[in-house]
């Protein structure tokens, strides 16, 4: 793996850029591109400020009352995190995502909006503040609600919420996307979230097209309470993830506040073998391209060569990794 320079991927920018216009690209095609660089332009300058703060995702139904439980809930979530400091990202519509906007208040609110053909104004917590910004692609929408989260909330939504929920799945299942907790949450009660795990189990895992125990990517819950314990357990030892280059091989690297003792990696490693393409899980040091970024240095770690096709077991060690008895 090949470190590139940050003057190398400015020139391949300006390399694709100019490619288009050269390559007999219609009009139609050129202003599609130029939409999307605009959008994540918009939306990397609005996030700069806040780059260092940890975000958590709600997604959830425009059309949610605000006298309905889900949103009472969406409320009780967006202030939980906003008292921890973290800042609560939405699309800045109505419904899930005001209610959970006017839990965080607007100092721990950011807000993806989308251009849509019919009027869509950002909520009243979050219009007319710098981090909101407006979409003009859902894909790039997409793309910026999921950039900086490193926690996903699901409440009940129509087929905006659930393109936006399965695409957070598919991007960590394919490992295009770092592991990150998913919490599906219900309301007390509620059959939304179960009754779609139901149609999952028989149809997606029975029928071979999703492969059993990946649905260990996500947990669903009527509690809101338990939903923000699920986030906040996910790092309470892990801290990050990252692909080293070591000896000429890439490695993934997990970083944690608290490394295994010896005794414990020999355990992690009878557990959770199939993790590795190749080798073991190792207690591991700095490699050359974190030191070079500064990424990390202060945590311990373990590295291993990753089996890609084994995320939902990269899950179940990160959530062993959080269990572990202190050493």
């Amino acid at each position: 793996m090949i470190r590139r320079t940050d003057s190398d991927v400015r020139n391949e920018l300006i390399a694709a850029a100019n490619g288009l216009t050269t390559d007999g690209v219609g009009r139609s095609d050129l202003k599609i591109a130029a939409t999307a660089l605009s959008d994540l332009r918009q939306a990397f300058g609005a996030y700069g400020p806040y780059r260092d703060r940890r975000k958590v995702c709600i997604l959830g139904s425009a059309r949610t009352a605000s006298n309905a439980p889900a949103y009472e809930a969406a409320r009780a979530i967006g202030e939980h995190f906003a008292r921890r400091d973290w800042l609560v990202v939405t699309g800045a519509g109505p419904g899930i995502m005001q209610g959970a906007m006017e839990g965080a208040g607007v100092e721990h609110s950011f807000g993806v909006g989308i251009e849509l053909p019919f009027e869509f104004l950002p909520n009243g917590v979050i219009a007319g503040d710098s981090k909101y910004v407006r979409m003009t692609h859902f894909f790039t929408r997409k793309l910026m609600l999921m950039k900086e989260s490193v926690a996903y909330v699901a409440l009940p939504g129509g087929f905006g919420t659930l393109d936006e929920l399965f695409e957070i799945i598919t991007l960590i299942q394919t490992g295009k996307a770092r592991p990150a907790p998913i919490v599906l949450l219900d309301t007390p009660g509620g059959t939304f979230w179960s009754g779609l795990q139901a149609w999952i189990t028989s149809e997606l895992v029975g029928g071979g097209m999703v492969t059993a125990g990946d649905d260990g990517l996500y947990t669903i819950t009527d509690s809101v309470d338990t939903a923000t314990s699920i986030v906040h357990h996910f790092y309470s030892n892990f801290q990050s993830i990252r692909d080293v280059t070591v000896a000429g091989e890439t490695r993934r690297v997990i970083r944690l506040r608290k490394g295994p003792s010896a005794q414990q990696l020999i355990e992690i490693n009878s557990l959770f073998s199939a993790v590795c393409g190749s080798g073991v899980i190792e207690i591991a040091r700095p490699s050359d391209d974190e030191i070079a970024d500064k990424d990390g240095l202060a945590f311990d770690r373990i590295g291993f060569i990753f089996n890609k096709r084994r995320v939902a077991v990269l899950r179940a060690l990160i959530d062993h990794l959080n269990g572990l008895p202190a050493v």
